[in-house]
């Protein structure tokens, strides 16, 4: 696959299925409620009528009572902690390119470029990571995240050998749509400019006919149209969020945390809601009054009650005969709707493949279970966040590699180039109160030494540090070994 050709239809046929799977994921990761209805209602003849389906409210502007629970914003985010929380190592041999390499990471703020890129990745089923530079910005390469639907990819062995990406540029309407296409290849990156329409990508026309892509022109070749990387590698890599892709088999592409598919319960929890919020409004306290207790406000204007009158004119109305002013308040059914959205979003949880209680759910309504229980649902999640860690250390440590080959060419720095290693860490980090839980217990079972509680307590540290914080901890309790040349008064 070259630069597209004129008059394409785009995106690309054989890929409008996939983009099309990722607009559904995309509605539920944005936790947007127009988004949601807009994709939903062109499903108005599907025999499963979802909430975000139903036009009943249509007539009624403003008054749309459905309500949105983000609990698919909340799972890509969890897998995105899970991972990335704590940076993992990027380890190379060399003592020179391991320093430049920190440098660039932490220059780049690359840890939140990998939170945004997993968070991203688990919701829309992949992530690109590319290996970019720009002189006038910053002396050093820059690592960015691509959306998989900003991108049309080259696939050999299941291998990424090229990709396509795209995005549209400002100035665009719904008739003209200027889209600027940035293929990388090995070695190589080429730029064109197209002028088309919403399915089309329309004529090529030169990169100077948008300011957007018109400083491009002084970084190309004499064919106008590519860069040259000064490397082999491809400068850009795809890391699938889970794999295999269920619904398109046969895939190199990723799938989403959703397709398991948990759209049902997604949704069922969002009627949940609705029904419980509906129940507290219609339990609001009413008062039901005779119409000889109304004060008219006027010929047109109606008439109002004055609940807050303390005399009240003299009625000509029997007192006992249905005459008096009566309460209504309706029963909010609170347990039924927990109870149901909890078991929801248990399922929801489970099905994506993390333990309840990575979303802060006791998994059996509260009753007492072992430790082996729980461990056993954690380790749900952290088999889950293994698989992960898998798909990203491959292609975390390919994009990385091509991008110390880029800071040694473009930037003469020197270095040479490695392919890293990728460590990350063997669990999720535990709260400060977890840590010292952990530590008091051990202490009590008096089963390790004050120097190994230091080290669980601050890993970061080298030994030097740990033994000298546990020297003073000993002096100050008075724990420490007595100096052999004391003297000690004997007994009476």
């Amino acid at each position: 696959m070259a630069l597209p050709e004129n008059g394409a239809a785009w995106p690309p046929a054989e890929w409008a299925p996939y983009f099309d799977r990722i607009a559904v994921d995309d509605a539920w990761y944005s936790g947007d409620r127009k988004r949601l209805a807009r994709i939903y209602g062109r499903e108005q003849k599907t025999p499963r009528r979802r909430l975000w389906s139903r036009r009943s409210v249509a007539h009624r502007p403003g008054h749309d009572t459905r309500l949105h629970v983000p609990f698919a914003g909340d799972i890509a985010q969890t897998s995105a902690d899970m991972l990335f929380a704590d940076m993992p190592r990027v380890v190379v041999e060399d003592a020179r390119t391991q320093t430049r390499l920190d440098q660039v990471l932490a220059d780049g703020h690359v840890q939140k470029t990998l939170l945004s890129a997993a968070e991203q990745c688990a919701a829309l089923s992949g992530i690109f990571l590319r290996a970019a530079w720009d002189r006038d910005l910053v002396d050093r390469p820059l690592l960015t995240a691509v959306q998989p639907d900003n991108a049309v990819p080259e696939f050999r062995f299941g291998m990424l050998a090229a990709v396509n990406f795209w995005r549209e540029l400002p100035g665009s309407t719904t008739q003209l749509v200027w889209r600027h296409v940035e293929r990388h290849e090995p070695g190589r990156i080429a730029h064109a400019l197209y002028q088309g329409s919403g399915d089309n990508i329309g004529r090529r026309v030169p990169l100077t006919e948008h300011p957007d892509t018109a400083a491009l022109v002084a970084s190309l070749e004499s064919d106008g149209e590519s860069t040259a990387t000064g490397i082999r590698q491809l400068t850009a890599c795809y890391i699938p969020n889970m794999t295999p892709n269920r619904l398109h088999r046969g895939s190199p592409m990723g799938r989403s945390d959703y397709a398991a598919p948990i759209y049902d319960q997604l949704d069922g929890l969002d009627e949940t809601w609705t029904s419980w919020m509906r129940d507290i409004r219609l339990a609001r306290a009413r008062l039901i009054v005779p119409d000889g207790y109304l004060r008219s406000n006027g010929p047109g204007r109606g008439a109002t009650f004055d609940e807050d009158a303390e005399v009240y004119a003299q009625l000509n109305m029997p007192p006992t005969e249905n005459g008096g002013i009566t309460l209504s308040q309706f029963e909010i059914r609170v347990d039924e709707h927990q109870r149901t959205a909890e078991a929801l979003m248990r399922q929801a949880a489970q099905s994506a493949g993390y333990a309840a209680r990575s979303f802060g759910l006791d998994q059996d309504g509260g009753q007492a279970r072992t430790a082996t229980e729980v461990d056993s649902d954690d380790d749900r999640s952290m088999i889950t966040r293994s698989k992960k860690a898998g798909h990203w250390k491959q292609g975390l440590a390919d994009v990385l590699f091509a991008l110390l080959g880029v800071d040694a060419v473009q930037f003469r720095s020197g270095i040479v180039p490695e392919r890293p290693r990728i460590e990350f860490p063997d669990g999720v980090a535990e709260s400060p109160m977890d840590t010292a839980t952990t530590l008091e217990l051990l202490n009590r079972a008096q089963a390790v030494s004050t120097h190994t509680r230091v080290k669980i307590l601050h890993p970061e540290w080298d030994d030097q540090a740990v033994a000298a914080e546990a020297a003073a901890i000993l002096r100050e309790t008075g724990t420490a070994a007595p100096d052999p040349g004391d003297t000690y008064p004997l007994a009476a």
